[in-house]
């Protein structure tokens, strides 16, 4: 269901279009942070679930629609912005720094710190989930060693290990210990995506503005101002104090991202708390440490 994200990117950006260059003609860090973007989306649709995850649990139909549909919705808006395409806002925030000004240097700067906090995010969320696998898979030979030891002597297991299911992993949960990256927090691959695509949002302000509209255009062609939701404004109102771009599209991705994973962590805790009790979950929070609530 993420695939269609990275696809539907790199189609848009070869779309020939009269108004806007296509990817071979793109400025370098456009094509970089689309780069970034589909090095995050190739690792979750194709390395985590054919090659590292033991086993993965069913999803309503329902579900896997609304994440292709926003895959493909978010993947379409970062991909104009990419593309160039100017992005009028309400509040009357510049996309490509304030009064047509010459780009500043810091640009280059935040870009540099963008990305390496999208490696550094990329990197802890590849290693915390892979840590979680590494878990279950101890947590599958260890109830599959027992059940082994209860068939020698007669006993039987008291607890479903899902070795009747096409996959030993199936329906195996283990929480997290309290140490490394889960000694403070029970989702630290939630935390450092989000940290991935802060870098991202910040790598996103060396992304350059380059489509044009055609003098022949009528004037209905060009899209009115976005109005800004309120919780945008702060972000627009810094860019354009520092004259910098605004990377419209890759702070509402980051908005997106928070909002829709926070629930399932919070979610996720209770789960931890219902089947492990608050002893296993040693006061750690979701995404905050120390925090039960969060």
């Amino acid at each position: 269901m993420e695939i269609i994200g990275p696809i539907n990117l790199i189609y848009n950006l070869m779309l020939p279009s009269p108004v806007s260059p296509s990817i071979g003609d793109l400025p370098w860090p456009n094509v970089l942070v689309a780069g970034l973007y589909c090095t995050h989306y190739f690792n979750r649709s194709i390395i985590s679930p054919f090659f590292s995850a033991p086993s993965m649990s069913p999803i309503h139909p329902f579900v896997m629609t609304s994440a292709m549909a926003f895959n493909w919705f978010n993947s379409s808006c970062l991909a104009g912005w990419l593309r160039g395409y100017t992005i009028l806002t309400t509040p009357s925030f510049s996309a490509d720094g304030r009064n047509g000004q010459s780009r500043p240097a810091i640009v280059n700067y935040i870009l540099t710190v963008g990305v390496i906090l999208f490696v550094i995010g990329m990197a802890g969320n590849i290693y915390s989930e892979t840590a979680l696998f590494r878990f279950r898979r101890e947590e599958t030979e260890k109830r599959l060693a027992k059940k082994s030891d209860d068939a020698k002597t007669g006993t039987t297991a008291g607890e479903n290990d899902g070795g009747s299911s096409r996959n030993k992993f199936h329906k195996v949960y283990v929480i997290p210990p309290c140490r490394g990256v889960f000694r403070y927090i029970l989702y630290p691959h939630y935390a450092f995506e989000w940290l991935e695509w802060a870098g991202f949002a910040l790598a996103g302000t060396a992304v350059r503005s380059l489509s044009t509209v055609p003098a022949h255009a009528p004037s209905a062609a060009v899209a009115p101002p976005l109005r800004l939701a309120p919780w945008l404004i702060p972000a627009a109102w810094m860019a354009d104090k520092l004259s910098l771009p605004l990377p419209l599209p890759a702070i509402v991705f980051v908005v997106n991202a928070v909002t829709n994973m926070l629930p399932h962590a919070r979610w996720g805790r209770k789960w931890y708390v219902e089947k492990f009790g608050e002893k296993g979950v040693a006061g750690r929070g979701a995404v905050v440490p120390n925090c039960a609530c969060m």
